[in-house]
């Protein structure tokens, strides 16, 4: 399966724009090949505009979603758009946390642009972050069947917590995408804990970040694919790009039969 990750210019709270960049790199990615295209985190408002949340929150049906599901289906590619400020109250189809509030939301389309999974990001950042005080956590797991391939999916800050990977691993995924706001300067971080959580699961860890300015933050690209054995299989630096790799979901089982970590675990 031929992954691609869309390390897009995100402009803070510039929506349209930012949803017209997903839209070229869908097209892009579907004509070099790809099977699957990610989008980072909050891509249609920018994370750290946080004073355009309120406004810019829509439901799993409105438009931004509606636009990259039409992209998905006119393109014939999976997309995985990661992620945006959903309005809980308003949306209708999907179950939901809570009964209102904003949630930091990521919703994987097939080909045909049908929804198959929604997550909604469980680790809200509250370190210099107003995150965690605007949204709600999300409490389900993020994980669908795609084309031979069980992907999962978690946000950003999400990689700090090893256990939610060890639980998506459990349920099987094979493949585990990370939308993202990552900034400088934890660049360290950001290249060790996907690796980490790829080698202690031993499955494809996919991260995708943005990149950009704004007022109190700059994010430092970096997007990512790493294989079971924490290999990096494709990169960038910090520019705007088109990360392209292909991915085996069936070396999850082969790493895991030649290096057997996975079955000496003790609980």
């Amino acid at each position: 399966m031929r992954v691609a990750l869309a390390q897009l210019e995100i402009e803070g709270g510039a929506v349209e724009a930012n949803r017209e960049r997903a839209e070229d790199a869908i097209v892009e990615a579907a004509e070099r090949g790809a099977d699957l295209v990610a989008l980072p985190e909050i891509f249609n408002v920018g994370y750290f505009a946080f004073d355009a949340y309120q406004r810019a929150a829509e439901p799993v049906e409105g438009p931004t979603l509606g636009r990259i599901a039409n992209a998905a289906r006119e393109h014939g590619i999976g997309v995985l758009a990661g992620s945006i400020v959903e309005d809980l109250a308003e949306t209708e189809s999907v179950e939901t946390p809570a009964d209102e509030g904003l949630a930091n939301t990521s919703v994987l389309f097939d080909r045909e642009g049908t929804r198959l999974a929604v997550y909604r990001k469980h680790h809200l950042f509250g370190y210099e972050s107003a995150e965690a005080q605007m949204l709600v956590p999300g409490e389900a797991l993020g994980i669908a069947e795609f084309e031979g391939a069980t992907v999962g999916m978690t946000t950003c800050y999400d990689l700090r917590f090893p256990e939610l990977y060890r639980d998506i691993a459990e349920a099987g995924a094979d493949l585990v995408l990370v939308p993202s706001a990552w900034p400088y300067p934890r660049v360290e971080h950001w290249q060790l804990l996907p690796r980490a959580r790829a080698v202690e699961n031993q499955f494809f860890v996919a991260t995708i970040n943005g990149s950009g300015d704004f007022e109190d933050a700059s994010l430092l690209g970096r997007s990512a694919v790493y294989d079971p054995w924490g290999t990096t299989l494709a990169g960038t630096n910090d520019d705007p790009d088109l990360v392209v790799a292909d991915v085996d979901p069936t070396r999850v089982e082969s790493v895991r039969e030649e290096f057997p970590a996975w079955r000496d675990r003790r609980r």
